[in-house]
């Protein structure tokens, strides 16, 4: 099991506030796995406000639907995929006229008991929108003892891909 350092995944994500600022760009979210983590991450930076334009948790395929993710995307590549996640960072994008869209599905622990067949414990999609493009991804997240440090291994995964991009 790969622990999570909490105090290090804040740290990062202070150091990414801080170079949105600096590089005056704004940035939203849209998560489903994450719970809002991410966008609570960014808001524990003081100026965050000049970068976080909104946030949307939409833990259920109805939530993701009513903010703008077709609910083709979902029937077709289930809620669990690299697609929806795509739809997901580019409706919150979209919706919150963003230079940075963030979308997060998955599962943590356990199983879906609504989606059996695609949902894997651990295994989690996200996606960046960008300057007009989509960074899509699926990460392994190693079990972890509570869902907060599930939540956080995810958090972190984002944050790295995040870096590499802006």
């Amino acid at each position: 099991m790969n622990e999570i350092n909490e105090s290090s995944v804040r740290e990062g994500y202070k150091k990414l506030t801080k170079l949105l600022i600096e590089k005056k760009l704004t940035i939203t979210t849209m998560e489903s796995a994450t719970s809002g983590q991410i966008a609570s991450l960014i808001t524990d930076t003081e100026g965050s406000s000049a970068i976080l334009k909104g946030a949307f948790v939409t833990y259920s395929n109805e939530a993701k639907i009513l903010q703008g993710v077709p609910a083709e995307i979902i029937e077709t590549y289930s809620v669990y995929s690299k697609e929806t996640a795509s739809a997901m960072a580019k409706a919150c994008q979209k919706v919150y006229c963003a230079d940075i869209g963030i979308g997060v599905t998955g599962t943590m622990g356990n199983v879906d008991p609504e989606n059996l067949k695609a949902s894997v414990p651990g295994q989690v999609y996200f996606s960046i929108s960008y300057k007009n493009q989509i960074y899509a991804y699926v990460k392994e997240i190693q079990p972890q003892p509570t869902r907060l440090e599930y939540k956080l291994a995810a958090a972190e995964e984002v944050l790295q891909e995040l870096l590499k991009i802006i």
